[in-house]
């Protein structure tokens, strides 16, 4: 069965809803701490994680470094990851996209990722930061117009929030957004934003009203194509060079009153919730990426020998595999847990925190000792091991960094003991 007739099979499974949560979420709360463990997969699940495996090994992977030593866009495996439904995971059917969950949106982020980290932020990006924000936000011409297509993968979208001198303050947008008669005018300059080159539109935070500070800024939908809006150079990154970052400049820039995302002055509080999502995806990319590393490790430690046994006899690298499976089992369940949440309705931003921080600092960590146990093998290209190591760098700094992680958690265990 190919993967796009699994996927399909995966779909008719939960034709009694528009999104597979409908059908599994219950099941979840019935099987109670038992599954809240997360033992096991729905059967749902299990068939689109062996879906995107299948994908991942003979489409992805083969290409894989490749694509990262040209800096290359893997603009057929987007288009193939459109074709199977993965560029709008919990879209509803109705707006093109596959009509899961973010559970699912999660497990998929991890198998393609696992293929090509590159390929997965791509997926990542329009997923979670295009498609979540407009399905949320957009009013019904919006998302005829601004949705379906991208969710569909005809389209894709970016991010535009982080500036060159906000880093991560996200609420000092230094970007201007001015009402004149019945077009918006924009000036100012994105840093950072994956997609930049490829995408067809962006989503672009801007302040509309200075004194209000963080609750004066509005969110708004800019096509590429219109006058005023630029690109920066595209970055030379340490890692997952087969995506674009670039900024996004703009200077005089009209766009419609109508691409309002939102109501004005909600800007900041869109990007905060999106980015609670998002961190659900990278959490699943670094996971991904930490998978790739482990079973390089693992595959190499069981066929080289020293000293006349195999590596993985040797009860230090048995150690290193320990550590490494635990850190990243940990962080996955930590990541299933975070996109359940979000799937029941629970607030899940405490849970998508710790789940982006377990799965960014496993796949660093994993992937540092992936490379300790190929030794000099793990150091050149011919193995990718040194590709893991430098993609797994980024998750701990995109869509915020580890130390932003930690704050949210704390506030908001502060927030859930206050007496």
């Amino acid at each position: 069965m190919s993967a796009v007739a699994l996927l399909s099979a995966a779909r008719s499974a939960c034709a009694a809803g528009p999104r597979l949560s409908s059908v599994c979420a219950p099941a979840c709360v019935a099987v109670g701490r038992a599954y809240g463990a997360l033992a096991s997969l729905p059967e749902e699940h299990s068939m689109l994680r062996d879906t995107c495996r299948a994908f991942a090994d003979e489409q992805l992977a083969p290409r894989a470094a490749e694509l990262d030593a040209t800096h290359t866009f893997p603009a057929e495996a987007v288009e193939q990851l459109g074709a199977l439904g993965l560029m709008g995971v919990s879209v509803s059917l109705d707006h093109g996209g596959a009509g899961l969950d973010y559970l699912a949106y999660a497990i998929g982020m991890e198998e393609i990722s696992r293929g090509c980290a590159s390929t997965g932020v791509v997926m990542s990006v329009n997923n979670s930061l295009w498609c979540t924000p407009i399905e949320a936000h957009a009013n019904g011409e919006q998302k005829e117009k601004w949705l379906t297509p991208f969710a569909a993968g005809d389209k894709l979208g970016c991010f535009a929030l982080s500036e060159p001198g906000n880093g991560s303050d996200a609420g000092a947008a230094s970007t201007t957004a001015v009402l004149k008669g019945d077009e918006w005018v924009l000036n100012g300059t994105k840093a950072w934003i994956t997609n930049g080159y490829e995408a067809d539109a962006a989503i672009v935070f801007a302040t509309t009203d200075k004194s209000l500070k963080h609750k004066g800024i509005s969110a708004f939908i800019v096509p590429k194509n219109t006058p005023g809006f630029s690109l920066g150079k595209k970055e030379d990154k340490l890692g997952i060079r087969a995506s674009s970052t670039c900024s996004l400049i703009f200077e005089d820039c009209h766009i419609p009153a109508e691409n309002l995302l939102g109501k004005q002055g909600e800007g900041f509080k869109i990007a905060m919730t999106t980015l609670d999502s998002g961190r659900i995806g990278i959490a699943g990319q670094a996971l991904g990426i930490a998978q790739a590393a482990f079973e390089c490790a693992i595959a190499y430690a069981q066929e080289r020998k020293t000293m006349g046994r195999p590596l993985s006899a040797h009860q230090l690298i048995q150690d290193k595999l320990a550590r490494m499976a635990t850190s990243l089992e940990s962080a996955r369940l930590l990541t299933w847990r975070a996109a359940m949440c979000k799937d029941q309705g629970d607030n899940f931003t405490k849970e998508a925190a710790m789940a982006k921080l377990a799965a960014s600092e496993a796949a660093t960590f994993v992937s540092h000792e992936a490379i300790q146990i190929l030794g000099g093998m793990g150091y050149v290209s011919d193995m990718p091991a040194e590709r893991h190591y430098r993609d797994a760098r980024i998750t701990e700094i995109y869509e915020g960094t580890s130390e932003i992680q930690r704050l949210v958690i704390a506030g908001r265990l502060l927030k859930d003991y206050q007496k």
